[in-house]
């Protein structure tokens, strides 16, 4: 599907040509000022007298779209209201950014041209506001047609346009243009391969994109098969996969970016479809229904969107990122409740529910990132359906062992959109995990069931700094109030948290 182009350019926007000129308003204001006030009076107060009617009140997100009149040269003006100025965020410029791009789509432009919101009289960085109405408008307007025989609904428009008035801007907001359309990619990036249907995605052909995602973004990727998974002892990947005709695999990526110093290790589970193994699912789930659990491979979506976006920003951090891919299908060969599974690294596990193996698949990977002496580790999973108990399906859990790691996701999380909040890992919680037969179970029960799935993963990291992301209710974007609710993201699956880890990533260097 044809991308958005992004252009920037040096002008007056009440004297430019284009099929629209978008402005904008903070809730309350009378008298409108800077360009959207130079607008106003280039078309003869049409916009005062919008205000003073009542019928635009700078409500957030409200769009009022008026046919240009007096001097203007433009066919339309369209104003975009940004809510309260106290309440005016980056994250409200993705929103307002996307919405004025879905109304384009809907009246049918194909350019339109617009200022940069929030970076004149918001107050917010140049840099920082231009990058995110790129994320913005580039993440609204996604949708998924692969599958798709004709072609439906409306048209993207083919142009958006920023303008500013000093030319000494356009190199930085080229540049923030560009680095928002990298990272906007990373986010479609994972929601295009948690939409593909699972038939499309087992863990060979996942492993065959990883690599080409690699060659075309710069960075290395190395595919380990089930024999030499099998020589290394990685019994919890192995036990998962050996249930499905489609044998599992294992992505090592890696970017070099510092070229010395340690790397930061992201871990991402990849289950290509979870049918629950012999502890099959329900139709309804708490996740959703079972023909959704082909989002079940989104923390591997995530690490490689998340790497990729990395070489192409070219941060200067060394960067591992870890998939282990596997399908969870019953059979006469699948896993058996019960089973005592010898992982990677040692440790014996009692399989008490089939249904509960992204935790096997992770703690393989969990070792394997422990043993590259890292100086953090992050894994991303769709772990359990406990963590929408706790939660819901706006806010994603994290949990870890090292307080400033965890205070870089929530900060990051605030920074984008993409909001965490820390559940508790005291030591009790262990108990519930604790085996009569082997070192561990892999189910703690119902009772704080996200915690004690998060302490199952502590087991297999050492001292590292480690963070835990429990993606299970955010991934996917139902709608209505349950759900997030954001311009930017609409129903389907979320892109969540590529953004947040790349931000991470971004400020490394920035203290906690």
């Amino acid at each position: 599907m044809r991308s958005l182009k992004i252009e920037v350019k040096a002008g007056d926007i009440a004297d430019w040509r284009d099929e629209a000129v978008v402005v904008n308003l903070f809730k309350g204001v009378k008298r409108p000022g800077g360009a959207t006030g130079a607008v106003d009076k280039a078309t003869g107060g049409a916009i005062s007298k919008l205000i003073e009617s009542g019928d635009f009140q700078g409500k957030f997100k409200e769009v009022s779209v008026l046919p240009a009149a007096g001097e203007s040269p433009a066919k339309r003006v369209m104003i975009v209201g940004l809510g309260e100025r106290e309440k005016f965020k980056l994250d409200r410029i993705r929103e307002v950014s996307g919405k004025v791009a879905l109304h384009a789509r809907e009246i049918g432009l194909k350019s339109f041209s617009t200022i940069v919101h929030g970076a004149g009289i918001g107050g917010l960085d140049l840099h920082e506001a231009t990058e995110a109405m790129a994320e913005g408008a580039l993440l609204t307007l996604y949708r998924y047609t692969r599958y798709k025989t004709s072609d439906e609904g409306k048209k993207d428009p083919d142009v958006m346009t920023m303008v500013t008035t000093e030319k000494a801007r356009v190199g930085v907001m080229q540049r923030a243009v560009e680095s928002g359309a990298v990272i906007a990619s990373a986010g479609n990036m994972v929601r295009d391969l948690v939409n593909m249907p699972s038939n499309d995605k087992p863990p060979q052909k996942l492993a065959e994109f990883a690599s080409k995602v690699a060659k075309d973004s710069g960075f290395k990727c190395k595919v380990l098969d089930e024999r030499l998974m099998a020589d290394m002892g990685m019994g919890g990947v192995l036990a998962v996969g050996k249930g499905s005709e489609e044998p599992p695999r294992f992505l090592v990526l890696e970017y070099k970016g510092a070229r010395r110093g340690k790397p930061i290790v992201l871990v991402g589970k990849g289950i290509t479809f979870d049918t629950g193994g012999i502890s099959l699912k329900p139709q309804e789930g708490p996740l959703g229904p079972i023909w959704e659990m082909r989002h079940d491979m989104a923390g591997m979506a995530t690490v490689l969107a998340t790497i990729s976006a990395a070489a192409r920003l070219k941060l200067p951090l060394d960067i591992i990122a870890l998939a282990p891919l596997a399908e969870n299908m019953p059979s006469g060969r699948a896993q058996r409740p019960g089973d005592v599974l010898k992982m990677y690294g040692g440790k014996t596990v009692e399989v008490l529910s089939t249904d509960a193996e992204g935790r096997l698949i992770l703690a393989d990977a969990l070792v394997f990132a422990e043993k590259l002496k890292p100086q953090a580790i992050v894994d991303v999973a769709t772990l359990t359906g406990t963590a929408v108990y706790a939660l819901g399906k706006r806010v994603t859990p994290v949990m870890g062992n090292d307080s400033k790691l965890v205070r870089r996701l929530v900060k990051a999380g605030l920074d984008t959109g993409e909001r965490v909040w820390e559940l508790p890992m005291f030591d009790e919680y262990a108990e519930q995990i604790k085996s009569d037969l082997a070192d561990l179970k892999n189910t703690g029960g119902k009772s704080a069931g996200c915690i004690t799935a998060g302490m199952f993963l502590r087991q297999f990291v050492g001292a590292t700094p480690w963070a835990h992301l429990d993606i299970a209710g955010t991934v996917w974007v139902h709608g209505g109030p349950e759900s997030i609710d954001k311009t930017y993201m609409p129903k389907g699956p979320s892109g969540i948290p590529a953004r947040l880890l790349i931000r991470m990533l971004r400020d490394w260097g920035k203290s906690a």
